[in-house]
């Protein structure tokens, strides 16, 4: 089920029970909305009822126990290519990902879909995310688009389409994915996590329509980290504790993940800040909106040492603070 998406359903739903649907489907949006959900939803869908045998399910749901289904769960459907970044070989620490897809996948899939379809004639290729392309594999991709196979459909996961090139954006149909109201975000958190009433509306807030940041920020546990971060916001920090301490937790190698999603989460608190303040105060707020994005942004890619980042961006956080809490 795809949770507040029911018009890029209901969109794919009609051309696919039609047959009358483009080749190649662009599914656009912020990122943590449902659209490598839908793409995977999708795919079952067509796969599965190409290969038969018949069920009975609205828009593009499956049976759990079809063998399509089952196929598809185990990433062992021999119609299916899920391509994403993968492990880079040559790195220094195991697990690395290479930081795009490379070519060589894209290559994969034009000799994939040189072949007839194995348990029907469908297949589908889902790109987790486009965006990730290197610009030979989007040039390799972009020829498959140009003149694909019959029967072939493929499901490009984007999470910033402007960027795509505007010959690969031409050839797709664009599905919109909105971002989740509150209804929707609530019931995703209610299934997946087991925050109480309180902590889940304040993921809400924090998370801005993205069930997939909702529930990462819920398994990070940073409803903490945000209230560290607002006792220095509206506090101020004159002895530099409060920072040092979020330095100190933050900047220890367990902790990368909560430290990233720091990094997105101070600019965020001080956005929403500003919107309450007004005059000399509003403007004290945006000028360290500017100040932590840019920091946020910097850091990972120059690699900047975390605690210290961490204890800068306090000293950002500080600076919201009036006057008389600077002083305290």
């Amino acid at each position: 089920m795809i949770v507040g998406q029911d018009r890029a359903v209901a969109q794919f739903s009609e051309a696919w029970a039609t047959r009358k649907l483009h080749h190649a489907w662009l599914l656009a949006g912020l990122k943590g909305v449902g659209k490598a959900t839908f793409a995977h939803a999708a795919a079952r869908r067509v796969l599965a009822e190409a290969a038969g045998p018949p069920f009975d399910k609205p828009g593009i749901e499956t049976d759990d126990d079809h063998p399509t289904v089952k196929l598809v769960a185990a990433g062992s459907h021999p119609d299916m290519r899920w391509v994403e970044r993968i492990e880079n070989p040559k790195a220094k620490t195991p697990g690395t990902l290479y930081r795009n897809i490379i070519v060589a996948q894209i290559r994969q899939v034009g000799e994939f879909l040189s072949l007839s379809g194995a348990l029907s004639p469908w297949r589908v290729v889902v790109i987790d995310t486009v965006d990730e392309l290197e610009e030979s594999g989007a040039n390799a991709l972009l020829k498959m688009l140009e003149e694909p196979p019959p029967n072939t459909l493929f499901f490009l996961v984007s999470h910033a389409a402007g960027r795509l090139l505007p010959t690969i954006r031409s050839r797709c149909r664009r599905l919109d994915f909105q971002k989740l109201d509150d209804d929707a975000m609530t019931s995703i958190l209610e299934q997946q996590t087991e925050l109480t009433t309180g902590e889940r509306q304040r993921i809400i807030s924090m998370a801005a329509g993205s069930a997939g940041r909702a529930v990462g920020f819920a398994e990070l546990g940073l409803a903490k980290l945000e209230d560290a971060a607002f006792a220095i916001l509206r506090q101020g920090d004159p002895t530099n504790a409060r920072r040092s301490e979020l330095a100190s937790e933050l900047g220890k190698k367990a902790a990368a993940d909560r430290y990233s999603a720091f990094l997105n989460l101070a600019p965020s608190l001080i956005a929403r800040e500003a919107r309450k303040l007004d005059g000399v105060s509003r403007d004290r707020a945006l000028d360290a909106y500017g100040k932590a994005r840019e920091l946020a942004a910097v850091a990972p890619r120059l690699s900047l040492d975390p605690a210290a980042t961490v204890f800068q961006l306090g000293g950002i956080l500080a600076e919201v603070a009036d006057a008389d809490s600077l002083k305290r």
